[in-house]
């Protein structure tokens, strides 16, 4: 593990995850887990019907396929403080890659506790065709190596 503090985060940096092929049973089992069986997602045959021709993955799933690639680095010293301006920006159909890219953003003082600052990161979610599908900002509460 890792200690990484507030003084250490950079400004532009980047990280990026191995890729995740999201399938069928992916999209079933965040139906059965979450209750949405829009029919979007579902209906293969309805979707036939509709603009993007075939079943698409929920926006949820998305993003929680995101943040689980990006969590890969343990650092004791950091926790997430939620997310931010979730954007899902293109449809992810069975069948398509996605990595997660996730880049520093911005850090600010926490206003609360002096002994922690904020660091935002963005959170991207690839596709195979260099297509972002998802955007979010990830807000982590970092310990500072000392007090301001």
């Amino acid at each position: 593990m890792n200690s990484v503090y507030f003084e250490e985060y950079v400004v532009g940096r980047s990280r990026a995850s191995t890729g995740r092929t999201i399938t069928e049973a992916d999209i079933v089992l965040h139906a059965g887990q979450t209750g949405d069986f829009y029919p979007h997602h579902m209906d293969a045959e309805w979707c036939k019907t509709q603009d993007f021709k075939q079943r698409i993955a929920h926006g949820t799933l998305v993003f929680a396929v995101a943040v689980g690639q990006t969590a890969g680095e343990i650092n004791p010293e950091a926790f997430s403080y939620g997310y931010d301006r979730v954007r899902f920006v293109r449809p992810v159909f069975i069948g398509d890659t996605l990595h997660a890219r996730c880049t520093v953003k911005e850090k600010r003082d926490d206003p609360k506790r002096p002994h922690l600052g904020v660091v935002v990161e963005l959170v991207e979610s690839i596709n195979q065709r260099g297509e972002t599908v998802l955007a979010a900002e990830h807000l982590l509460l970092v310990k500072r190596r000392s007090e301001p």
